[in-house]
């Protein structure tokens, strides 16, 4: 627990770390705080601070910076977010506006580097079950057929089923036109489903097409995903407290290029409720030591499928970064959601 006293001069250290980048001394504590406290007052209070691992002294400078630690009790004890501008919260929503998926995921990504000035990045959804427009069947020789899925939102799957019978035209046609009349603007989780349950109802002779045709429609749907969308990394290029350890840096991007592990961190922040804010270590991964990564998840239809984030310095402007990447995910959600209903 810290008096009032010390939490306004560690607020006030970390704000002009965080806006200057340079470590803070007791003279511009005392001038910036808008206490009435000595010289020695201050320093008394920063050597309280340091004692208890919320700031350090770095050896080239009689002045302070904050630990991660100090980080971690300001975000969730001092921190003031600021609100987002309307302007800003209308422009990002002119750009999430309704469209295809991976167009929206890749927008959201940009908007996040475009906004932060550091990289930002989209977890895309594990699954997100396509609602299917239409469905046909064309016979391609006596016993192989050509499935072709139309999405609502105009993707287009294709895949050869090696029927165990002939089918002829007539036959196929009438496969099509069942699936459209029963299940056109369904998901195709749901079609799937439904197809398992009442195949055994089917004309006997359409049984065997109906379940190669829910095989091949897996294969074609349900393509790997969980794959994120990272945009701005060069970004983090021009901060300095990475620019200054060419190594760190090296491992930064060697993660970024990896891929799995970070995967890993963004699944486990998109079950989380709200905001998430990693500071350093508390990632778990080694090159985000000198980071924080902030979060949060995103939905279609009221189902979280995947997250939203930025990666930058720990050093950032949080109560600017939190509110931007909130309303992105908020606004990506109404977007997916608004684009699987149409």
């Amino acid at each position: 627990m810290l008096d009032e006293r010390s939490r306004t001069l560690l607020k006030t250290l970390i704000e002009r770390y965080i806006a200057d980048g340079q470590p803070v001394g007791s003279r511009a504590l005392s001038r910036y705080s808008g206490l009435d406290l000595s010289a020695a007052t201050v320093r008394n209070v920063m050597a309280d601070l340091e004692d208890i691992g919320f700031i350090a002294s770095p050896h080239t400078s009689a002045g302070r910076i904050p630990t991660p630690r100090g980080y971690r009790f300001f975000v969730d004890s001092l921190l003031t977010v600021q609100p987002l501008e309307q302007h800003k919260i209308e422009a990002i929503e002119f750009k999430l506006h309704p469209s295809p998926p991976q167009q929206l995921i890749s927008s959201a990504s940009l908007l996040l580097s475009g906004l932060t000035h550091f990289a930002g990045i989209v977890l895309a959804p594990r699954r997100m079950s396509p609602r299917i427009r239409q469905i046909e069947f064309v016979g391609l020789s006596e016993t192989r057929i050509l499935l072709i899925l139309v999405t609502a939102d105009g993707d287009v799957q294709n895949r050869i089923i090696c029927a165990e019978r002939p089918y002829s035209q007539a036959e196929l046609v009438t496969a099509g036109n069942y699936l459209n009349q029963y299940f056109a603007g369904q998901e195709f989780d749901a079609i799937r489903q439904r197809i398992k349950d009442e195949v055994l109802q089917l004309r006997g002779d359409l049984q065997g097409l109906m379940a190669a045709a829910l095989t091949a429609g897996d294969e074609a749907l349900s393509a790997p995903g969980g794959e994120y969308v990272l945009s701005g990394e060069r970004n983090l290029l021009d901060v300095e407290e990475f620019t200054s350890n060419m190594k760190r840096l090296r491992e930064l991007f060697d993660l970024f290029e990896q891929r799995t592990a970070l995967m890993q961190l963004l699944d486990l922040s998109s079950r989380a409720d709200g905001v998430q804010i990693f500071i350093g270590g508390e990632s778990g991964l080694a090159p985000l030591d000198e980071c924080s990564v902030v979060t949060a998840p995103y939905e279609v239809d009221g189902r979280i499928v995947g997250s939203v984030g930025v990666i930058g310095p720990t050093r950032m402007a949080y109560e600017r970064v939190i509110p931007i990447v909130d309303i992105t995910a908020r606004l990506l959600s109404s977007a997916l959601t608004q684009q699987a209903q149409s």
